[in-house]
């Protein structure tokens, strides 16, 4: 196929769907929509003592760029701080909206996305699930199994 936005690799990426499901104990929450186009993503995180992720989980009901990005999350997520979700998420869209390089390693694989760089209306498919990890993070959202 040579559509960029629909390389076997994207593909891949998206059909392995790594993280997906729920965590049954969840220390956050975090929803990312995108009214545009109708994706949305919910992920849940668990953290270890010291406040990094140690587990994570998405459901996302999205294009497979989405599905895709979700999926690199779900693989390489494990041991990142918000700190460290907000340095991707700033190197991500630097990609997309400058050319910039990917991001380093464990998350070069955005470098598989790049294709989406022409195609501005589908940045934003490319960043939610790293959005929805962030509001998980930053805000004061229960546990599933509390509310």
């Amino acid at each position: 196929m040579s559509d960029p936005l629909y390389r076997k690799e994207i593909m891949r990426l998206a059909a392995d769907a790594q993280g997906a499901g729920k965590l049954e104990n969840a220390d956050a929450c975090g929803v990312a929509h995108n009214p545009a186009c109708g994706d949305k993503v919910e992920v849940q995180l668990a953290y270890d003592t010291g406040g990094c992720i140690a587990a994570f989980a998405h459901e996302t009901k999205a294009c497979v760029l989405t599905q895709a990005s979700a999926s690199i999350l779900g693989a390489h997520l494990k041991g990142a701080s918000e700190d460290d979700v907000k340095h991707l998420l700033a190197n991500v869209k630097a990609m997309l909206r400058d050319g910039a390089p990917p991001p380093d390693a464990p998350f070069a694989v955005y470098s598989d996305l790049a294709g989406a760089v022409s195609f501005a209306a589908r940045h934003r498919c490319v960043l939610l699930p790293i959005e929805a990890v962030l509001t998980a993070m930053t805000s004061e959202t229960p546990k599933p199994d509390s509310v």
